[in-house]
């Protein structure tokens, strides 16, 4: 999304709404119900142009635990002090790289950094519930509410051996 910033930058207004629906990177095993929707203000105060914008994006993936669908949204803040290209030198720029967006021209695009803003916040794992049993290891199904009739109770058999020779020594 390019903004046009020109009207601000020759002191006609002081204020610039966004609002704009963002379509994120994919991400492997979540899908999208829609785009990110975006909305803040780019404002200039005597020069000093702050950039404040929340984005909202509805996903759908499995849980990590026990593989059921989880809807849910993942909802950032982004704030950045605009500054017009020249201003501040490369060395700069990349020192603060969170601090600062680019206004090139009359424009301000923004979606490459909101695009990493939103990979950055999403969660690593996703989970239908924080006290998500998962599955059973055994038959697989679901751990929650009725479970499985397994026997919980389940001994690597590599340790056998040691049974055994447990066996022998109150034997003797």
């Amino acid at each position: 999304m390019f903004i046009d910033v020109s009207a601000l930058l020759r002191g006609e207004i002081n204020k610039i709404n966004v609002d704009f629906t963002l379509f994120p990177e994919p991400v492997e095993g979540v899908s999208f119900k829609d785009g990110a929707r975006v909305a803040g203000t780019l404002t200039d105060n005597a020069g000093f142009m702050r950039l404040v914008l929340s984005a909202k994006l509805n996903y759908i993936a499995e849980c990590a635990r026990c593989l059921a669908p989880v809807e849910g949204q993942v909802e950032i803040a982004f704030e950045r002090t605009a500054v017009t290209e020249g201003t501040l030198t490369k060395e700069q720029l990349e020192d603060n790289i969170d601090e600062y967006v680019v206004i090139k021209g009359a424009y301000l695009d923004i979606d490459t950094e909101l695009r990493e803003e939103i990979a950055m916040s999403f969660p690593q794992k996703i989970l239908c519930s924080e006290d998500c049993r998962g599955l059973c290891p055994l038959c697989g199904k679901k751990l929650e509410g009725d479970g499985c009739s397994c026997k919980k109770k389940e001994t690597d058999p590599r340790f056998d051996i040691l049974k055994t020779l447990k066996n022998k020594k109150t034997d003797e």
